[in-house]
């Protein structure tokens, strides 16, 4: 089989599990270890064929660049847009469960160890839509992707460079700050989380929750109060662990 038709497979096996993860959570047949399992998969195929990495199919589509998406760039177009539709139906299992780099850094994230938490949304906010704006003027202006500073490919394909210790680095600070490359850096993050705020599946607080606060404490992007759009969830599944009453978390369709 071909490089990129194995990095097909790669972008298949996300848009199936995807709708598998929803359907688990829906049904809530869904387990932590469920996730685990998945997550390891993810990062195998990233190691194995260097795929599903929507960032950085983005990346290649802006800079227009084929042989980097692996086929015609209209398809890789319409992955992505297949991927923000599906975050804008059921939320976001993609960057949750199916991107290699967010599954190395939830990986890292479960390592026992003291941990740092941003309580503030807004700073995230604001250092990812800088960066998403000097990666779109680098990709449009000078056909630079500034992905590759971070040594994302580097990384994956076990090249040993600058960069595969840049991203290397990126891993030992997700031990402590959760996601910091898909909460500060990513630029498909900074796209998906906008139809995300609207996602017509969310976990939800019913009539049994008896404000105990013990979601909120855990939730590490701070997406757990009841107003909160829940933009930056990326469905870890650890506010119903700590819930302690049954029903008083479901994930479910909002209701207008």
């Amino acid at each position: 089989m071909a490089y990129e038709e194995a990095r097909a497979l790669g972008f298949l096996y996300a848009l199936a599990m995807f709708c598998i993860t929803a359907y688990l959570w829906y049904t809530k047949r869904w387990t932590r270890r469920i996730g685990w399992f998945f997550l390891v998969i993810t990062l195998a195929l990233g190691f194995l064929i260097f795929s599903p990495f929507i960032p950085w199919q983005f990346q290649s589509l802006i800079l227009r660049d084929a042989r980097g998406v692996g086929g015609p760039l209209v398809v890789a177009a319409a992955g992505i847009l297949v991927m923000l539709a599906l975050s804008f139906l059921f939320g976001r299992f993609y960057c949750g469960y199916f991107c290699p780099i967010g599954a190395v850094q939830e990986l890292a994230s479960l390592v026992p160890g003291p941990k740092v938490r941003v309580g503030s949304k807004i700073w995230p906010g604001i250092i990812r839509g800088i960066f998403f704006l000097l990666f779109l003027l680098a990709g449009y202006l000078f056909t630079f992707g500034l992905l590759r500073l971070f040594g994302i490919r580097e990384f994956f394909l076990v090249i040993l460079s600058t960069g595969f210790f840049i991203f290397l680095a990126v891993i030992v600070i997700a031990l402590f700050l959760y996601r910091p490359f898909c909460r500060f850096i990513c630029p498909f993050g900074a796209i998906v989380s906008v139809p995300a705020m609207g996602s017509r599946f969310k976990i939800q607080r019913m009539d049994a929750c008896v404000s105990c606060g013990k979601c909120e404490r855990a939730c590490p992007t701070n997406e757990a109060k009841i107003s909160d759009l829940k933009s930056e969830c990326y469905l870890c599944h650890r506010c119903l662990d700590v819930c302690p009453v049954e029903g008083a978390l479901e994930y479910r369709i909002v209701k207008e």
